[in-house]
């Protein structure tokens, strides 16, 4: 199907080549290509390649006539549309008139042909298969978006679920921990039923900031305290930041790290929350006693970090959308139950404002993954 900023073709059959060309020279038009066809078969040979916006037949030619044509493309699907112009040479009676337009013709021209005629009448079908295509390109585009709100509509179900879910869990233990502590009267019970309290009230502090820095982000609320931050501190911040997560999955964390200072200009805050994010999506979605591995170097001018780890992996058809908001990969242990799938979404947007770029490589389940982050080298 043509697009409506394509070349229109028009289809010109008639068993001699000088009607053929001087029919092109009458119609030629910047936007237009002429298909010329001698015979009745080489037209529905045309038309099996070519979408046409108009025919222009001859009625008399030896072999298939312009009548015959007519009716074979009624029978095509692909050509069945297509608008006819006879052109006839002698005097078409009321019976030859309506066999034509019972084979599907929409007009005759007689021979000779009145220029101004003919083009006015082509200019008309030219204008109209434009207006079909644009309405068929519009219908496709509002078909995508129509796809496109249907999948967002389920995201969102998805995320209304998941939210309960994980909002329902830390409030549940904090519940339980309340009743526990009206009943304890020991005191190390108590502090260890307090120590709980304040991990679930933690867990449930984290989602709700990670919920409004996407909406902040969003609605452009967000303002980066910039200054000059170095590489080494934002990386201990984020390990500190995510010790728990990794020691809680027994995991062997590895930190590779120029000895010489590599400096950022950033926030240092959301610097540190990007690579803390990344670690604990590591642990997360790594099996108990696993490798995370997290180095850093200088590639031209600019500072690469990769966050790597032996975990379940990504499988190839969610590479592309890893990072849009509330997609989660499926692990074969269902890791993705814990949490919101805004993490990685929240990492690409703070790394963008911070005019870098996140990548993300694994060879597929199983097999692991590598985020790398890039971001501008201080001067």
């Amino acid at each position: 199907m043509s697009s409506p900023e394509q070349p229109i073709h028009l289809l010109l059959v008639d068993d001699l080549e000088e009607n053929l060309l001087a029919l092109e020279a009458l119609l030629k038009r910047e936007d237009v290509v002429c298909l010329k066809a001698r015979s009745g078969d080489e037209a529905l040979e045309l038309l099996l390649i070519h979408d046409v916006a108009l025919a222009l037949v001859d009625v008399q030619m030896p072999g298939m006539d312009g009548f015959q044509l007519a009716e074979f493309m009624r029978g095509n699907v692909n050509a069945r549309h297509v608008p006819i112009i006879f052109v006839t040479a002698g005097s078409a009676d009321l019976q030859r008139r309506f066999r034509g337009y019972e084979a599907g013709a929409v007009d005759f021209i007689q021979k000779p042909i009145e220029t101004d005629i003919l083009r006015s009448k082509a200019n008309v079908f030219i204008d109209l298969y434009r207006q079909r295509m644009e309405i068929l390109a519009q219908r496709d585009e509002l078909e995508a978006y129509a796809n496109a709100l249907r999948a967002a509509d389920r995201r969102k179900n998805d995320f209304i679920a998941m939210l309960g879910h994980e909002l329902r869990n830390p409030i549940m233990a904090l519940r339980a921990g309340l009743q526990l502590l009206e009943r304890q009267s020991d005191k190390n019970r108590k502090a260890d039923i307090q120590a709980r309290m304040e991990v679930q009230a933690h867990h449930l502090s984290r989602l709700i900031e990670d919920l409004l820095d996407v909406a902040r982000i969003d609605q452009g609320k967000i303002s980066l305290q910039r200054e000059r931050v170095s590489l080494q501190s934002v990386i201990e911040s984020a390990v500190d930041t995510s010790r728990p997560k990794i020691e809680a999955g027994a995991h062997d964390l590895t930190v590779a790290l120029p000895s010489q200072p590599l400096w950022l200009e950033g926030d240092f805050t959301r610097l540190s929350q990007v690579v803390s994010n990344l670690l604990t999506n590591a642990a997360k979605y790594t099996p108990s006693e696993g490798q995370i591995r997290i180095s850093a170097d200088v590639v031209q001018d600019e500072v690469r970090i990769d966050i790597a780890d032996n975990g379940v992996g990504v499988p190839h058809d969610m590479q592309g959308r890893i990072f849009d908001l509330f997609t989660q990969s499926k692990g074969p242990d269902d890791r993705s139950r814990e949490g919101l799938g805004i993490g990685l979404a929240l990492v690409k947007q703070l790394v963008e404002m911070h005019d870098g770029a996140v990548e993300l490589a694994s060879d597929g389940p199983g097999r692991g993954s590598c985020f790398t982050l890039r971001f501008p080298l201080a001067a």
